[in-house]
């Protein structure tokens, strides 16, 4: 197995240097296998990084990571004990950016870069099955899109490997340009541009202006793909312009480079023809998800899109992504009590448009009843107020009946038809007894909510009740 870094990198890389005193109860490792921040999840043979979080250092942590098999620790404060596994750097966090400058900079395969107010995740996952089945393909396995999880994606990306998959996220301005930088990308992706982070950026045009930032860090000649009805799409043509990419709309509309013809969703999934074309010898291929949501096949259009720019046979990706699966929280579909009842866990997360994506999924959904279950949507400041309300009238249309908590969700509800209001709370937990005793067999239930609502605590709450009585049962 080829070795993700040796002793030798890691100092180069870095600028740190290994201390050379202190008893040893083995040799220390000459290469290293992976990278971990979190002693729980460090497998022997890692580097250790200890970094400086907000309410959590690191370094008290070396002795557990050297116990548990580290090959090496980055540490910045030397300890103790001397040990010659302990790279002594400036910080951390630089380190952890210096080793991810250095990887990406001895990376021979191509890179894409995913951003975007919603689906990010998501279109990663649809991306890492595509590319697979292409060649070696490196992700992160969770949602690490912030200023540690983008260098550590990088930190952790094969020598080997022909395609690297970064994720990159904002919730402020001048964030995103920072680490595209840092990633080099060869092909971006924007899912979306919507309300996500209203509150810290203030209009749709400046989260447009924050997310085209990502075309900045592309090389000339790179394609960007985007969506053809997204916000600021002259912000967008501005960003590409400025780094002479090329811009391949994707979605519904006809003169799209990427462009869905014969779409059918429902509730076991969705298929539709992709039809790629610009600058390019046209290409057909029939896609197949078995996950429903029109939102989905936006995020597969583009997804295969990247693959096609990328140079990835399109055929290949595309007979891939049949196994695609949404994750927990993202959309995945489950059976409640011995298959009475249908739950659709939306739970990780919330904004207007994945609210209103997620609700449409929920009335296609077969069931006697439809149920909303819906927590609060995070940083929106000012827009709380009118962004929670204006979901009313769509929870209406696809939900029998509607329970909320938290505080803004109190406007959606108070804006509900009596008919449909069944119960609000101020916290998930509050909510959850009074959601479930209102259940009974036949129902099909959405939860979704920002991950600051807490909304693990009712899945949690429906995967452990007792099974309800079907309507009309005495």
């Amino acid at each position: 197995m080829t070795s993700l870094w040796t002793r030798e990198e890691l100092e180069q890389a870095t600028g740190g240097r290994f201390m050379s005193a202190g008893p040893l109860h083995e040799p220390p490792a000459h290469s290293i296998s992976g990278v971990s921040i979190d002693t729980r999840s460090l497998q022997p043979g890692d580097l250790f990084i200890a970094l400086m979080g907000d309410n959590s250092d690191g370094h008290t942590h070396i002795r557990a990571a050297l116990d548990k098999g580290a090959a090496a620790v980055l540490a910045h404060d030397a300890p103790a004990t001397p040990d010659p596994r302990i790279l002594l750097v400036p910080d951390t966090m630089s380190g952890l950016r210096a080793l991810a400058h250095a990887a990406r900079a001895r990376f021979g395969g191509r890179v894409v870069a995913v951003t975007g107010s919603v689906g990010k995740t998501t279109t990663k996952d649809m991306l890492r099955l595509c590319l697979s089945a292409c060649g070696p393909t490196h992700a992160a396995e969770a949602s690490y899109n912030n200023h540690w999880g983008v260098p550590l994606t990088l930190a952790r990306l094969p020598r080997d490997a022909a395609f690297c998959i970064s994720e990159i996220g904002m919730n402020h301005p001048g964030e995103i340009l920072p680490l595209a930088t840092l990633v080099r990308p060869d092909c971006a992706v924007i899912t979306t541009i919507g309300s996500a982070h209203l509150g810290h950026m203030g209009s749709l045009d400046a989260i447009a202006h924050e997310k085209a930032s990502l075309l900045l860090a592309l090389p000339a000649g790179a394609i960007a793909i985007v969506p053809d009805d997204a916000h600021g799409m002259e912000l967008i043509e501005q960003a590409a312009g400025q780094s002479h990419a090329t811009l391949w709309r994707s979605g519904l509309h006809a003169g799209s480079a990427a462009r869905i013809t014969d779409l059918q969703t429902g509730p076991d999934g969705s298929d539709f023809t992709l039809h790629l074309a610009q600058g390019r010898t046209p290409e057909m291929v029939s896609v197949h998800l078995t996950a429903p949501g029109t939102h989905l096949a936006r995020n597969a259009a583009s997804a295969l899109a990247a693959c096609a720019a990328l140079g990835a046979p399109l055929t290949s990706a595309a007979t891939a992504l049949a196994a695609f699966r949404p994750g927990r929280g993202r959309g995945a579909l489950s059976t409640l009590c011995g298959g009475s009842m249908t739950l659709l866990d939306e739970s990780y997360n919330a904004s207007s448009a994945s609210v209103r994506a997620a609700l449409d999924v929920l009335r296609h959904i077969p069931a006697q009843r439809r149920i909303a279950i819906l927590g609060d949507m995070r940083e929106l400041g000012d827009f709380s107020t009118s962004e929670h309300g204006a979901l009313a009238e769509p929870a209406a249309m696809s939900a029998d009946l509607v329970f909320c908590c938290g505080p803004h969700m109190k406007t959606l509800f108070e804006a509900l038809p009596s008919a449909r209001q069944g119960a609000w709370a101020p916290t998930a937990a509050t909510l959850a007894p009074l959601a479930c005793a209102a259940l009974r067999a036949g129902d099909a239930i959405l939860v979704k909510g920002s991950l600051g609502s807490r909304m693990r605590d009712i899945i949690a709450a429906l995967e452990t009740m007792p099974a309800p009585a079907s309507e009309g049962a005495v």
